[in-house]
């Protein structure tokens, strides 16, 4: 009898030890996806947002449409992109053409002064800080849902119910892995 009640406490305690550890990978598993939602969130803001500024600038950068070409080529690459890793490398290359456009704009007085260009300038900026953001609010529960994942003991029913580890953004290339060079040296 005391066998039978002992074995009952045991299963009972194994069953809420899989519930409580399955219901943790459910959660995380949420969270990551609720972050890649809000990666997506910014990101079609951006995408909204590119078309505006490259219409605003495109009369005034008339010797500057290969740069504007790129531009919408990186942004339409972007927004086909399927998946964490193809999504990140083709974000990395819109954001290169963005940097490029900004640069050219800043080499235009005509349209620093236009308050549409700076404006979308501006909202763009904002942008870019919220992307990173959320690509760093992502990252971090993407990282506590794959190590819920690997550790014993609820490897063990993330492998019983199939979960997989969750992708990170991560840099792409060794270019954007290089710290910029600043010169301060003013007695050029």
């Amino acid at each position: 009898m005391i066998a039978a009640v002992i074995l009952a406490v045991l299963i009972g305690i194994s069953f809420m030890w899989v519930a409580f550890s399955y219901n943790k990978l459910i959660l995380l598993k949420n969270e990551t996806l609720n972050g890649w939602k809000q990666i997506d969130v910014q990101l079609k803001r951006r995408y909204d947002l590119i078309p505006n500024l490259v219409e605003t600038v495109k009369g005034v950068m008339k010797f500057e449409q290969e740069t504007l070409t790129r531009v919408i080529e990186a942004r339409n690459k972007a927004v086909s992109a399927q998946g964490v890793a193809e999504k990140a490398v083709q974000e990395n290359m819109l954001t290169g053409a963005l940097r490029q456009l900004f640069a050219l704009v800043e080499s235009y007085p005509q349209l620093k002064s236009n308050d549409n260009a700076a404006k979308l300038q501006e909202e763009l900026i904002s942008t870019e800080n919220r992307i990173g953001f959320a690509r760093q609010f992502y990252n971090d529960i993407a990282t506590k849902f794959n190590i819920a994942q690997q550790s014993f003991p609820t490897n063990v029913i993330a492998g019983m119910f199939g979960f997989k580890n969750a992708e990170l953004f991560e840099v792409a290339g060794e270019q954007e892995k290089q710290a910029p060079k600043v010169d301060l040296n003013l007695n050029k």
